[in-house]
């Protein structure tokens, strides 16, 4: 089994969602006798937002490229190549105002590859990616699994939209919400996170 476990909070040692991902990747660990993991760590190793410049490496010949369109162009090669090879993926998001930090979005602009990972045809959309399972690991400040919370939740819906167009649609979402809401909220949130850890299908 291969298996990615990406970060991308910026909290470092504070992180809930950080704590979180490597409980599922060690519980994978222990199911399974051989797993090969790629880490990669988007806060302290960001992946540069998409440019004009970098975009336009894909309409003009290699040879014309800029010193700034080669590395970023081996730098998406090496991100989706990570993802393609990956079994399992663990993605820890958390909640930024309201959606995800802006370098788990620079991952995803350079995973979402037409002809890659997805493809448009005659009756819409599909996924190349297809085989895989993801768990999302979503922490929250606040309570955004009500009814009125779920207005403002752009970021574990997009997540699995994502994901879904991708053509990954086996994915599971460990959560802990309510952890900036005093510590009693925070340790019964860490606490039911890692029971649902605990049943992971994976």
């Amino acid at each position: 089994m291969k298996l990615l476990h990406i970060d991308s909070s910026i909290l470092g040692a504070n992180s809930v969602s950080r704590e979180l991902t490597a409980a599922v990747a060690g519980a994978v660990r222990e199911r399974h006798a051989q797993v090969e993991t790629s880490y990669r760590d988007l806060a302290s190793q960001p992946l540069s937002h998409l440019s004009g410049e970098i975009i336009g490496a894909n309409f003009i010949p290699e040879a014309d490229w800029s010193a700034t369109q080669r590395s970023e162009a081996a730098n998406s090669a090496a991100a989706l190549e990570e993802f393609l090879n990956a079994d399992v993926l663990i993605i820890g998001a958390p909640m930024y105002n309201f959606s995800i930090p802006s370098q788990l979005k620079s991952w995803i602009d350079r995973v979402s590859v037409a002809g890659r990972t997805f493809k448009y045809t005659d009756k819409g959309a599909v996924g190349l990616v297809t085989g895989k399972k993801a768990v999302i690991v979503s922490s929250r400040g606040g309570v955004h699994s009500s009814e009125q919370g779920k207005l403002m939740d752009f970021q574990e819906d997009y997540l699995k939209s994502v994901l879904g167009f991708l053509g990954i649609t086996e994915v599971e979402i460990i959560r802990a919400e309510g952890v900036n809401m005093g510590e009693d909220n925070r340790a019964a949130a860490m606490a039911a996170a890692k029971a649902a850890i605990a049943k992971l299908a994976i």
